[in-house]
């Protein structure tokens, strides 16, 4: 497998466009944006081999040259070197087989340095109303582990070698568990006896340090309050030159004065005068992007509703557009003087019904 390819970029490519690669292909085929997409999670999975390799300098120059593309993993070679009976094994000094079997591996293990991937962030922005509904770039402060630039992530700084002190320079360590000696290659040194590198002052070794970042969100149009959107590579980064985590967004969205939403459609409570009802009207109504001209029908009632089609959260995603709807309030203007009184009483005498005989039948 061709690793160039697999991230669509030359063998000439730069750091900077390996990466931005890296990204969008991660955005594009990332588990959370295609949930069940068995074929993208394992799209996913070799993009995250890819950039392991094509991500950090020293393994692209031996993948340039020919080598295979493997994590890297530490070789350590744990021989058994005789009995030792001239101390008495007892207290710490005694061990059993689970204690030995747990000096011999597990040190091994916790000394690997295979690249690790990144530990994914979290983080939580509210939109407005609109926002949420429209779509919006939401600029997020956040601080996370980069790679250290004065070692490249290794962690190490060359240095002129030295005598390795943790082996003496004999190239091998050697330990005892109970009365069983053993000896294997000092991880220091990598069994050579000279170290030439120390470990970087500026990342206490570790190869990342923290840094304040600003990352803008896309977020597409009609989310709902309580989604989680993912921003592949912008977590913290992989030790060792390892791919970075992801960054997930929690979303939550604020009220609107007048808005409300029932899934893909927006209801508003609309104001309308006893003669509007009565006699029909045109009046105005707001959307989230201005007013449109809704025909009130003679006769309508207080809590009738009236769609405007297409007027909701817009379409996307193969989603049709959600509607405006207009739930009718009937309100009853001032009275501004006795003539419209004495309308209103002349109104209530030539229409006596009971508007409320329904209730009591």
């Amino acid at each position: 497998m061709n690793l160039y390819a697999l991230l669509g970029v030359t063998r000439n490519a730069s750091p900077d466009e390996v990466e931005r690669a890296y990204r969008r292909l991660a955005r594009r085929y990332h588990p959370g944006i295609n949930p069940g997409d068995r074929d993208a999670e394992q799209m996913y999975e070799q993009i995250q081999r890819a950039y392991s390799v094509l991500g950090h300098p020293e393994r692209r120059r031996e993948y340039d040259r020919g080598a295979a593309p493997a994590a890297a993993t530490i070789e350590t070679t744990v021989s058994f070197a005789g009995f030792d009976f001239s101390t008495p094994a007892q207290g710490p000094m005694a061990a059993t087989f689970s204690e030995l079997f747990s000096d011999v591996f597990q040190d091994a293990a916790r000394e690997a340095i295979a690249p690790s991937r990144g530990a994914d962030l979290e983080a939580r922005v509210e939109l407005s109303f609109a926002d949420a509904i429209r779509g919006a770039q939401v600029p997020i402060s956040i601080v996370r582990r980069e790679r250290c630039a004065a070692c490249a992530g290794s962690g190490l700084l060359p240095r002129p070698a030295v005598t390795c002190t943790a082996c003496g320079g004999s190239g091998s360590r050697r330990w005892a568990r109970g009365h069983m000696v053993f000896t294997k290659n000092c991880e220091r040194c990598g069994g050579e006896g000279r170290v030439s590198v120390q470990p970087c002052g500026g990342c206490g070794a570790s190869g990342l340090q923290a840094r304040s970042e600003v990352v803008t969100l896309t977020t597409p149009p009609g989310l709902e309050a309580g989604s989680r959107l993912a921003i592949p590579g912008r977590g913290h980064a992989g030790a060792r030159g390892g791919p970075a985590g992801d960054l997930y967004v929690a979303v939550d969205v604020g009220e609107h004065p007048y808005f409300r939403r029932a899934g893909r459609d927006l209801l508003i409570t609309m104001p309308i005068a006893i003669q509007e009802a009565a006699f029909g009207a045109r009046i105005d109504v707001p959307t989230l992007d201005g007013r449109v001209r809704l025909r009130i029908p003679p006769g309508t009632t207080s809590g009738q509703r009236i769609r405007v089609n297409g007027y909701g959260v817009p379409a996307t995603g193969g989603a049709e557009a959600g509607d405006l709807i207009a739930e009718v309030q009937i309100v009853l203007p001032p009275l501004q003087d006795d003539r419209s009184r004495d309308l209103l009483r002349e109104f209530a005498r030539l229409n006596p019904a009971d508007v409320r005989g329904h209730l009591f039948e």
